[in-house]
């Protein structure tokens, strides 16, 4: 359905996010009160739309998200169908919070473990959860130890911005090998919080100079909205791209293509679970109608 109505012929990767559920409510969340929804993909329901995403549209990697997705309860299961069932990469991004019994279960099955942290100690555990700083470096410990390669996540706000740096000297003695800087885009519980915007743009020309100008030992994405005029236009063939990079279902169903559309109840795609298939209802708000451009990532 999605290739009769855009023209994309190939999703190289699908973020499939397993569940609202969270053992924390982070002040950035997108999700916002959505992490009281019971909303969940069954086992079958998840294989089901990997399988799917594979057969029709050659996907090839999966990232596990939530919620957090340490708590679904079959997790295991899922992982060993994208990546020995379907041959898939797969990446699990985590709050890496008492996570290490079912990481170690799962570990010679995953490609990458993404640990999402807002700053370094206190800082962190303001924003996310009380000792959640520390439990995540020691998953991102566990995971160089059982041979899982790691990369973190940060989405930049007013009280972490000048920790960028501090805090990838940290990821890198443990072994990190990427840190991926995000834009806080005011949906979910950032709308609620909005004393976490960074308002002064020249402070993201700042930090890109700092990163520039710094020797760090492991690699530095950045989301390009982090700079003084917004990302560049994206040039894409006049009836639309041949292949995207990704596209995420949530919990219900919904399918977004766009990072910028993620949280804004735009998606013009859904999967019904119930009859293993994707369906296309547009409406005036939709990503599609709307051409919501996708976020644009660089090396720093």
């Amino acid at each position: 359905m999605i290739g009769e109505v855009t023209g994309i012929r190939k999703i190289r990767m699908l973020y499939l996010q397993l569940l609202y559920r969270c053992n924390f409510t982070c002040l950035h969340c997108f999700h916002g009160k959505r992490l009281q929804y019971a909303d969940v993909f069954t086992v079958d329901e998840a294989t089901s739309l990997l399988t799917l995403m594979r057969d029709e549209y050659g996907t090839e990697a999966v990232t596990l998200l939530g919620g957090e997705p340490f708590v679904h309860r079959h997790l295991a299961q899922v992982v060993l169908h994208a990546n020995v069932e379907l041959g898939q990469r797969v990446e699990i991004c985590t709050n890496g919070y008492r996570i290490e019994r079912r990481l170690t279960e799962i570990a010679p099955y995953l490609d990458m473990l993404r640990v999402s942290l807002e700053g370094v100690g206190s800082t962190n555990d303001g924003i996310r959860r009380q000792g959640s700083y520390q439990s995540a470096l020691n998953s991102l410990s566990l995971a160089r130890d059982l041979g899982v390669p790691t990369g973190a996540t940060m989405t930049i706000t007013s009280r972490n911005i000048d920790e960028v740096l501090t805090l990838a000297g940290v990821l890198a003695r443990l072994g990190v090998r990427q840190l991926k800087l995000h834009h806080l885009r005011p949906v979910g519980n950032a709308a609620d919080h909005p004393e976490l915007l960074v308002t002064a743009s020249s402070a993201y020309g700042r930090l890109r100079e700092e990163l520039a100008s710094a020797d760090l030992p492991l690699e530095v994405i950045v989301d390009e909205d982090l700079s003084e005029h917004g990302a560049p236009q994206v040039c894409t063939p006049s009836d639309g791209p041949r292949e995207i990079d990704r596209i995420e279902a949530d919990p219900r169903g919904a399918l977004t293509m766009s990072c910028k559309a993620v949280g804004k109840d735009s998606h013009a795609f859904w999967y019904e679970k119930a009859a293993g298939r994707i369906v296309h209802k547009p409406s005036e708000s939709d990503e599609l109608t709307l051409a919501v451009p996708d976020v644009v990532y660089s090396r720093a």
